[in-house]
């Protein structure tokens, strides 16, 4: 246990974990985790029972989950070649590992045999739901297939982790690849203070201009890049970042084509050898959707209802252009979709989303948003001082949530800003599971959440634009959903549910930022302390649905692209899958000239995992379903009122997946999920 890797202490000791012990670290766990599968699976067919069995599988890989939990997020937060290589050269044998799990015919053999015994029949609750979700995960993984199958999908699994993650390489590595630094201050016309500053000041960093004679670099990352597409006058400019963007993943060094098909073909295969028609059923065939075809109808479903609008905003949004050129309509160019758009929500509502910004300065939106979830959900959330705790980087902070008793519930980091060494977007990740353990006591969770915010400004917090306040509730939802976790089986604690399911605690919390009365919580101006004026807001909400339609058919196009991919097979797409894609995306994708290319080589949602959201992106939007009617309580019922916070701590967040999901919502709504909810949300519901 020299190891700093091993080390299960709560606070993890980041400084000490190095590339060259990752090695070590999982060999050893691996071992363990090898030791442990082979004694349950070497017990007495006769003797095999719920707790030697069901329960001894469960904690057989504890070590090696944390261990690699570790790991794979330092490569995330912290890349170098050094980790990389490290993670590259374990991700094999853990696969490997994995996979073997459910193939091991007489650990499969004591399954079943201990699934017969007085001990399992006699178990209710969760525990009855680890039981059969335990076999249905050992048949859906290949557990009753022949010794030859099991060979060949155990390579299938290995394959497919190091295809996926030289995917997720490839994307990061273009990403980061690109800069374009700007001398001519003629060039940022219409850009904001905030967005020219940055980019100051990360040309300064990386040794371009001076104070004397500045200079501006602009990158692929999500702050620096949105700016650009949304407020700069020059099209050059706008034009540049949009290829480059559009590009990540498309060219050498750093193309994902080959990798896509493969990764297609490997999954297709996959999905034959366990009987099932194709890779979404196989990976449905568990989730709220239970098929690829019921996953396809859903998104279908939705285009209809939204595709009158989405053609009428198209219109619009050509016609203005027109009008404010003097030209004739036409199509678009796609790095001026964006760029239009902003002048036209401008115009008509009077609004511009950079008017926001100084309401939301980092810090205080997240203390206003620990106030919420302390009316809401009684919890309290306090941040430990800087040096108490370490992390993996200066800016990364570390927190104690408590309950209403002063339970220690759990802890988390949070990491907002972006780096080079850091991959894209944000996301939540557990480190530890805790929960309720064997004598009655309760162990804390400990969990993260990243970002790649705006970051600070000289002299100023950093100032959020009201996407990127959505996205830390977003993420936070999540987390919550990991540390208010009650469910004694870890592997169904918190977010280990059903990917349809896995947004509802997430995205419900997206709420809170548009509601006036919370708003009011955290919404102040970073120099006078003033809420957002009313006439701001106003004009904040009227124009929430503006080009509803289109990011409603963003979204859909996403997913119906997803279940293209994974329910044909890859024969019937041809030589060419942009093209392939294209065609059946026609309906859903926004006219352009020319047309923008689809987002397969870095759509890494999709691709960065052996199965991620794979089949599933659709998830987002059927979550959205969820949480839009779920919210119709908070509405009706007060968006503060803790009873109803409370109850859905007991009967969602707590539950992990503690029971069917779709039992889970009904026993907080009485009834099961409408549709109706988004659509008015969305300003959709007439269509």
């Amino acid at each position: 246990m020299d190891n700093p890797f091993l080390n299960r202490a709560f606070q993890i000791r980041w400084s000490q974990l190095t590339a060259d012990q990752v090695g070590e670290a999982v060999d050893q766990t691996l071992a363990g985790a090898e030791a442990a599968v082979a004694a349950i699976a070497q017990r007495p067919v006769a003797e095999a029972d719920y707790q030697n069995t069901f329960l001894a599988l469960e904690h057989a890989t504890d070590l090696l989950n944390e261990t690699w939990a570790k790991v794979t997020h330092l490569t995330s937060v912290a890349d170098s070649p050094g980790l990389r290589a490290a993670h590259n050269e374990a991700l094999p044998k853990v696969s490997a590992f994995q996979a073997k799990i459910p193939l091991n015919a007489e650990l499969w053999l004591r399954l079943k045999a201990a699934a017969a015994h007085p001990s399992a029949q006699a178990q209710r609750g969760e525990h009855r739901r680890f039981i059969d979700e335990t076999l249905a995960e050992f048949r859906q993984q290949g557990a009753d297939l022949p010794t030859e199958k099991k060979a060949r999908l155990e390579a299938l699994q290995s394959e497919l982790a190091a295809h996926t993650q030289k995917y997720s390489e490839n994307v990061l590595d273009a990403t980061n690849a690109w800069e374009l630094v700007v001398s001519d201050a003629a060039r940022l016309r219409g850009l904001p203070d905030h967005a020219r500053e940055a980019a100051r000041q990360s040309a300064l960093k990386k040794g371009h201009g001076s104070d004397a004679q500045p200079a501006w670099r602009f990158t692929l990352h999500q702050p620096s890049l949105e700016p650009v597409m949304l407020y700069a006058e020059e099209e050059s400019l706008r034009k540049d970042v949009w290829e480059a963007s559009a590009g990540v993943g498309r060219m050498p060094p750093h193309a994902n084509q080959d990798l896509v098909k493969t990764v297609i073909v490997l999954r297709q295969e996959k999905a034959a050898l366990l009987g099932q028609a194709h890779f979404a059923d196989l990976v449905l065939s568990r989730r709220m959707a239970g098929t690829g075809a019921k996953a396809r109808k859903f998104i279908t479903d939705f285009h209809v209802k939204v595709a009158p609008a989405f053609a009428r905003e198209g219109r619009e949004l050509e016609e203005f252009k027109a009008k404010q050129t003097g030209a004739a309509a036409a199509r678009l160019a796609p790095w001026e979709v964006g760029f239009w758009a902003e002048k036209m929500r401008r115009e008509r509502y009077d609004f511009d989303e950079e008017q926001l910004r100084p309401y939301f300065p980092l810090p205080r939106v997240l203390d206003g948003m620990f106030e919420i979830v302390r009316r809401i959900f009684g919890i309290r959330v306090v941040e430990l001082p800087a040096g108490t705790v370490e992390g993996w980087h200066p800016e990364v902070k570390f927190y104690e949530v408590r309950d209403e008793a002063g339970r220690h519930l759990g802890s988390f980091y949070a990491d907002w800003h972006p780096r080079e060494s850091k991959r894209g977007g944000a996301w939540m990740n557990y480190l530890i599971t805790g929960g309720t353990q064997p004598d009655g006591s309760r162990a804390p969770h400990l969990g993260l959440m990243c970002g790649n915010l705006t970051p600070p400004a000289a002299g100023q917090p950093a100032l959020l634009n009201h996407h990127e306040v959505e996205t830390v509730f977003h993420e936070f939802g999540h987390l919550l959903h990991h540390l208010f976790g009650e469910v004694e089986i870890k592997s169904l604690n918190g977010v280990n549910v059903a990917w349809d399911f896995v947004e509802l605690p997430s995205q419900i919390m997206e709420n809170w930022c548009w509601a006036r009365e919370s708003l009011d919580v955290f919404a102040r101006h970073h120099e006078t302390g003033a809420p957002i004026p009313a006439g701001l807001f106003q004009r904040m909400i009227a124009a929430r649905n503006f080009r509803s339609a289109a990011a409603t058919m963003r979204q859909l196009a996403l997913a119906r692209l997803d279940l293209d991919l994974h329910m044909q097979p890859v024969e019937a797409m041809g030589p060419d899958l942009s093209a392939w894609l294209a065609a059946r995306l026609q309906d859903y994708l926004t006219p352009t000239e020319p047309a923008s290319p689809t987002i397969e080589n870095r759509f890494t949602h999709i691709f960065s995992d052996p199965v991620g959201y794979a089949a599933g992106y659709y998830s987002y939007k059927w979550a959205e379903v969820l949480d839009a009617d779920a919210f119709t309580r908070f509405k009706r019922e007060g968006i503060f009122n803790g009873a109803v916070g409370r109850e859905f701590v007991a009967k969602i967040l707590s539950r992990g997946n503690g029971a069917d999901p779709m039992e889970l919502f009904v026993d907080f709504m009485g009834r099961p999920p409408d549709q109706q909810a988004l659509l008015e949300r969305a300003g959709l519901a007439q269509l």
